[in-house]
C-alpha cells in the first residue's frame, strides 16, 4: 500500500483535503447529465471520484478499470508487500542493471530532480532513518548522532543510477532502499483520471487520500469547490480552513502535506514524523500544513511534502525560485498564519476564500 512511511514522505494519516458538498439546482425543462460517483479503499486510504459526461459512460465499467489499475500499482510499488517489485528491489542486494516500467522510471527521474532543487531535503531512500527514529512501530526512539550518521551513510537518491533508454535501474550500494509513497496518491490520481479521459470524461474530481485533480465542471456549469482541511487532529471529523473554487478547467492538481496527525512527545519536546534528509533528524519549524496546486498529482504530491522538510522560509524561497504554487499554514503561539508564494499570488485560476 502507499501508507506514508518514511521522512517527508509519510503525508496524512487523514485526508488532507476533501470535496465540498453542494445541492445540485435543475433549472428548465431538461436534467443536467447525471453526476457519477464511484468510492473505494485502496493503497491503505480511500478515494472519491466525481464524474459526468454526455456520453453513457458506465460506473461499473470505470469501477472495473480504476481496481485493474489499482491492483497494478499495489503489485509494483507497495512496500507492504514482499512480492512487489519495489520489495524485491530493495530485499536485492546486487548493484547490476535491473529492469524497471516507464512510469517507475519517470517517479525516480524526478525525485532526482526534486531532490536538488530542494537542496537534498527530499531523499526517497530515508525510510532506514524512519525505522531508526521508531516511527514505523509506533515507538519512539531517540537515537544518538553516531546512531544517525551510520544510517545516513546508507542512504541517497545519488546512489540510484538511472537508465530511461534502456527503461533499467540500479542501486550503487547493496543495502539502498526505495520508498515512492511521497508520490503514491499522485500517481494514483493520474492513473485514474488517464481512465477517466480514455473513457471520453471531460469532467471529473479525482480524489485520493486527500490530494485531487479537478477537471472541467459540474454538470450545471458550476465550478469545482473543494477545501484545505483545518491543521489540527480533531476527533469529530475533517473541518475546512480555507475554501477553494477551481477557475481552471484544463485540469489543476491540489497535493496537501501536513504535519499534525502523527506525532510523538517524549517529555515536554515533540517529535514531529517529517524527517529532514540532511540532518536525519525531525524538523523543527513551524509549518503545518502546505498545499501544492499545479497540472501534474505525482509531482504536486512530490513538492507538498518536500515543503514540510524545508519549512515556511527555505520552502518559499524554493517554491519562489521553481515558480510553484503553495498555500502555507503555520502554527505560530497556537494561532494559524497563512501565506502563499509568489506564483500561487499571481494565480487568477485558483480562488481562495478563509473559512469562517
Amino acid at each position: 500500500m502507499f501508507t506514508k512511511t518514511s521522512n517527508v514522505f509519510l503525508k496524512r494519516s487523514c485526508a488532507a483535503l476533501f470535496t465540498l458538498s453542494a445541492t445540485m439546482m435543475l433549472s428548465g425543462c431538461s436534467e443536467p447529465p447525471k453526476l457519477e460517483k464511484i468510492a473505494g479503499y485502496a493503497e491503505g486510504t480511500s478515494y472519491h471520484v466525481s464524474y459526468w459526461s454526455k456520453d453513457d459512460v458506465s460506473s461499473t465499467k470505470v469501477k472495473a478499470q480504476f481496481d485493474k489499475a489499482l491492483d497494478a500499482i499495489d503489485k509494483e510499488y507497495s512496500t507492504y508487500r514482499g512480492d512487489s517489485y519495489i520489495s524485491k528491489f530493495n530485499k536485492s542486494t546486487s548493484t547490476e542493471w535491473q529492469p524497471a516500467s516507464k512510469d517507475f522510471i519517470y517517479m525516480l527521474s524526478l525525485a532526482k530532480a526534486i531532490n536538488k532543487e530542494s537542496h537534498g531535503c527530499y531523499d526517497p531512500t530515508i525510510q532506514p532513518l524512519y525505522k531508526l527514529w521508531g516511527f514505523q512501530s509506533d515507538k519512539l526512539n531517540v537515537p544518538t548522532a553516531a546512531e544517525i550518521a551510520k544510517v545516513r551513510a546508507d542512504i541517497g537518491i545519488d546512489k540510484i543510477e538511472i537508465d530511461p533508454e534502456h527503461l533499467r535501474i540500479r542501486k550503487t550500494i547493496p543495502q539502498l532502499q526505495i520508498d515512492l509513497s511521497s508520490m503514491g496518491e499522485g500517481y494514483a490520481i493520474s492513473r485514474l483520471s488517464q481512465i477517466l479521459e480514455s473513457d471520453g470524461v471531460e469532467n471529473y474530481l479525482v480524489e485520493f487520500g486527500g490530494d485531487m485533480k479537478i477537471k472541467g465542471h459540474k454538470p450545471m456549469g458550476e465550478k469545482w469547490r473543494v477545501a484545505i482541511e483545518q491543521p489540527v487532529a480533531l476527533k469529530d471529523g475533517i473541518h475546512p480552513y480555507q475554501i477553494v473554487t477551481i477557475n481552471d478547467e484544463n485540469g489543476v492538481s491540489l497535493n496537501t502535506s501536513g504535519t499534525y496527525h502523527h506525532n510523538f512527545k517524549d517529555g515536554k519536546k515533540d517529535y514531529s514524523h517529517i524527517l529532514d534528509a540532511r540532518t536525519g533528524a525531525p524538523i523543527t519549524h513551524d509549518l503545518v500544513s502546505a498545499s501544492v496546486f499545479g497540472n501534474d498529482p505525482i509531482q504536486g504530491d512530490a513538492w507538498a511534502t518536500t515543503m514540510l522538510c524545508l519549512g515556511p522560509d527555505e520552502g518559499k524561497a524554493v517554491a519562489n525560485e521553481e515558480s510553484l504554487p503553495v498555500y502555507y499554514i503555520q502554527d505560530v503561539d497556537d494561532a494559524f498564519k497563512n501565506s502563499k508564494s509568489n506564483a500561487l499570488i499571481q494565480d487568477t485560476n485558483i480562488t481562495l476564500s478563509q473559512q469562517k
